[in-house]
């Protein structure tokens, strides 16, 4: 992606970008499943390409003295092409991973693979999700749950909005393949996020069927308002009617007298 030096066309850059974030995730997802991956960010400079793996385990990403970080940089910059000091991989951790969706398809994914029943291990995901101020939350299931009939099943508590601009905004949506004995289980798992004005646990911008209603102003009494324009009124045309002052004339300064007796001895 980033080893080439021949200049790309803005529709080649986009579609490059795009396919080395989707591979770059598949091979994260694969290889991270068990440490609560959640997501990876890219960060493009003049210099150096970052990439931020975000997870819920993050000393296990590193491994033992940055042993497995080193690893995966390596196996990036080989497979892409970078070259040496050009990729730089850090590991952040999730600060709340009641709501990514990520996290708890991971979680529900290995759940699942225990052999937990799947109405238990799905009621447990939306409980933890409520608890952690979650605004709704939504589980679908669907594979040969029980039987060799496939079936779906839906598990959901909250408020959940799924259209338009807020869909996009509010709903974190993650899907995970769980592949079980009997065949391949589906689990697709939407947090609707809180809002959260510093941009931390949720969106910023507020839902737009939300209104918030300000206190009233004080109320000032007519009555009162116009006695105070009157007498208002009322000393602009005492001062506009008064004559005006004639200026007073200058006071000479007095002189001190001096006794001659005095100043003869006398």
């Amino acid at each position: 992606m980033a080893s080439s030096l021949k200049r790309l066309s803005t529709k080649r850059k986009f579609v490059a970008d795009g396919v080395f974030y989707s591979e770059l995730n598949e091979l994260l997802t694969r290889e991270l499943a068990e440490d609560g991956y959640a997501g990876v960010e890219v960060r493009t400079t003049p210099h150096r390409t970052e990439i931020i793996i975000r997870a819920t385990r993050t000393q296990n990403v590193l491994g033992e003295n940055g042993r497995r970080i080193r690893e995966l940089t390596s196996v990036v910059q080989k497979r892409f092409g970078f070259a040496d000091g050009a990729v730089e991989l850090y590991a952040e951790r999730v600060q709340n991973r009641g709501l990514c969706a990520q996290a708890q398809a991971e979680s529900l994914k290995f759940k699942l693979l225990g052999g937990l029943a799947v109405r238990r291990a799905c009621y447990g995901v939306v409980r933890f999700v409520m608890e952690a101020s979650a605004k709704g939350c939504e589980v679908i299931v669907t594979g040969k749950l029980r039987g060799q009939r496939a079936k779906g099943m839906k598990f959901g508590d909250g408020y959940m909005i799924k259209t338009g601009h807020a869909g996009q905004v509010y709903t974190d949506t993650a899907v995970r393949h769980v592949l079980m004995r009997q065949g391949v289980i589906g689990i697709k798992v939407s947090i609707f996020l809180p809002h959260d004005p510093s941009g931390k646990m949720g969106p910023k911008i507020p839902l737009d069927d939300v209104v918030k209603i300000h206190e009233p102003k004080p109320e000032v009494d007519p009555e009162a308002l116009l006695a105070a324009q009157e007498q208002a009124r009322a000393a602009a045309a005492m001062a506009a009617a008064a004559p005006p002052m004639e200026p007073m004339p200058p006071v000479e300064p007095q002189v001190p007298m001096v006794d001659p007796n005095a100043s003869a001895g006398f």
